[in-house]
């Protein structure tokens, strides 16, 4: 099976993957609920107000980092037979932390000060938001790679 970090180099499936995680990102945060989910959601609206293809732009510019800390945990499930959606719940809270490593070193270096702004002000629970997503993640990522 191809590693996460070949499969993203392929143009078109690239985009395929970018668009299904721009969908997924879409229904995580409509599905928010609470005083959490609002500040979630109008973060969201901020980030898309700067520009309609912000989302998907973004995603674009991670899918490689996002691969590379994924690839450690797609491998050790592919060999251990595993489910993927069971496997990646059962490490949901350290590939949240792998993929939080990245956006935190992103918006510690962007200069968008909205973007910076609704980072920080999510950060706190952002854990948990991705833990909350691990079982779509997983589906996308089996859906992407197999």
């Amino acid at each position: 099976m191809a590693s996460l970090i070949d499969i993203v180099q392929d143009p078109d499936k690239r985009r395929a993957i970018v668009t299904d995680a721009a969908k997924l990102l879409d229904t995580e945060v409509s599905e928010k609920r609470g005083f959490s989910g609002k500040a979630v959601k109008l973060a969201f609206r901020a980030v898309k107000g700067v520009t309609p293809q912000m989302i998907p732009m973004s995603i674009d510019a991670l899918i490689d980092d996002f691969a590379e800390q994924i690839q450690p945990f797609w491998a050790e499930c592919q060999t251990s037979g595993s489910d993927t959606r069971t496997f990646f719940s059962a490490r949901s809270n350290q590939i949240a932390e792998a993929l939080l490593s990245i956006t935190d070193a992103r918006a510690q270096r962007s200069t968008q000060r909205v973007l910076k702004g609704a980072y920080s002000k999510l950060r706190g629970q952002a854990v948990q938001h991705i833990t909350a997503s691990i079982p779509r993640l997983a589906d996308l990522i089996e859906r992407h790679a197999s």
